[in-house]
């Protein structure tokens, strides 16, 4: 009977937790939402910038729980344009990610600048650090400059304005949900959000009930 009694009672923290959700406290509604890229999947963003210390310090959290998410869940990172520094580190991501070697260079890439010092502003300075990691040095500056780039640095901005984002890391669920650790009270927190959210969005809006 204690188990039972016990396990009745988590089952009801769990509910008060779930149903403890509201907009304009734990996240944002977007208004209007962002649409998502790959339909049939419940899209997960991560705005960050690599020069970010909190967004550095959150990827020892994140990753794994990237790692683990379900097969319905798409995951994204998307470089957030504050200007400066923040768009010549965008644009190396960007980079990095159409050369498909972003999985293998993103943790070297955060440990030079938050570890060893290293601005990572120029692209010469870029391309020496990636070359270290096996890129070779002239296709990452080619793909840099190509006009595919520019293109994904001009959309990117424009995620980052219609995501109403000011700060990172914050994460974005399907487009609708902003949110982020000040919101949610910590990254542990955040990730919760993130997970309660998903499980929000599979389900569907509640039915409505039917009149007599």
């Amino acid at each position: 009977m204690r188990t039972l009694t016990l396990a009745a009672a988590l089952l009801g923290s769990l509910t008060v937790q779930a149903d403890s959700l509201q907009a304009g406290k734990q996240y944002a509604l977007i208004n209007p939402p962002v649409p998502v890229t790959e339909t049939g999947k419940i899209e997960v963003v991560e705005l960050f910038g690599y020069g970010c210390g909190a967004c550095y310090k959150f990827e020892e959290q994140l990753q794994p729980w990237v790692a683990k998410l379900p097969a319905d869940v798409s995951f994204k990172r998307i470089p957030a344009m504050f200007g400066g520094k923040w768009d010549a580190h965008g644009q190396l991501f960007l980079t990095l990610q159409a050369m498909r070697v972003e999985p293998q260079v993103h943790e070297a890439v955060f440990a030079a600048i938050h570890q060893q010092g290293k601005k990572l502003v120029e692209r010469e300075e870029m391309a020496e650090l990636l070359a270290t990691q096996g890129v070779d040095k002239a296709v990452f500056l080619q793909t840099y400059d190509s006009f595919a780039i520019i293109g994904q640095v001009a959309n990117a901005k424009r995620l980052s304005m219609a995501y109403q984002v000011n700060s990172v890391p914050t994460m974005i669920v399907n487009g609708s949900y902003r949110f982020d650790a000040r919101s949610t009270g910590g990254w542990p927190q955040t990730l919760k959000v993130a997970e309660q959210l998903i499980e929000q969005e599979r389900n569907g809006p509640p039915a409505l009930a039917s009149q007599p």
